[in-house]
């Protein structure tokens, strides 16, 4: 089964108020392990960027001045995503600002049937933890030293991860993704260890440790198997 993980960077948290993406990024999944095959691009949002989106992703006006917009990026995104299932972490931020960037330009909406949401599964499989992608990661000992700032492409190669295992962990891809790109997965067969067989010892008593157990028994006074049974 094929799958999208992907994050977004926005100017803002409301599309309806006039935020708009900044960047986005995108990882392909097949059978639950990661193809090597991601999408990443910025967008010019047409807006000044507040300081306060700034801090937490780092993209300013200067860096997206020269970037295209999202309209100019939207065929080789959607060629991209398919119809594959889309997991995102709040899925229902992204998919509001994904769909709304894509009603913009005349395309219709992803349907929300098709939303993977990883919040929501964590919340479901750890009652009471922290559900933070930092804390995931964390949890999973997932490398995240790279996450100085919110990247959506690092975010997202991180979410793929975190996926896998709030899915049943890393065990559940083994064998699948040969099959997934058309590779017989190869089976190793351990080979039988050769071994040479010896003849049986016997361990017979000497004549001298005869005669000692027989002194022994000698000695003895009314042993039980000298005891003739009374009818």
């Amino acid at each position: 089964m094929r799958e999208i993980v992907f994050d977004t960077e926005t100017t803002g948290l409301s599309f309806a108020g006039g935020d708009r993406i900044v960047e986005i990024g995108c990882v392909e999944l097949v059978n639950r392990c990661e193809t090597g095959r991601v999408y990443h691009a910025y967008f010019n949002p047409g807006r000044a960027m507040p300081a306060e989106a700034q801090a937490v992703h780092g993209l300013s006006d200067a860096f997206l001045s020269d970037k295209k917009r999202f309209d100019e990026h939207v065929e080789e995104l959607l060629d991209f995503i398919g119809d594959a299932p889309l997991v995102a972490h709040n899925a229902g931020f992204d998919f509001s600002f994904l769909n709304g960037e894509l009603g913009g330009c005349g395309r219709g909406a992803i349907c929300t049937t098709r939303m993977v949401d990883t919040l929501m599964i964590a919340r479901q499989r750890l009652p009471g933890a922290k559900h933070t992608l930092d804390a995931l990661c964390t949890r999973f000992g997932i490398d995240r030293s790279r996450r100085v700032l919110h990247g959506a492409l690092l975010d997202a190669q991180l979410l793929a991860q975190v996926y896998v295992e709030l899915s049943g962990g890393r065990q559940i891809g083994l064998g699948l993704v040969a099959e997934a790109i058309g590779v017989a997965a190869p089976v190793v067969a351990a080979p039988m260890a050769s071994c040479s067989t010896r003849p049986p010892r016997h361990f017979a008593a000497s004549p001298a440790e005869l005669a000692a157990h027989s002194a022994f028994l000698a000695r003895l006074k009314d042993p039980l198997w000298s005891v003739t049974p009374s009818g």
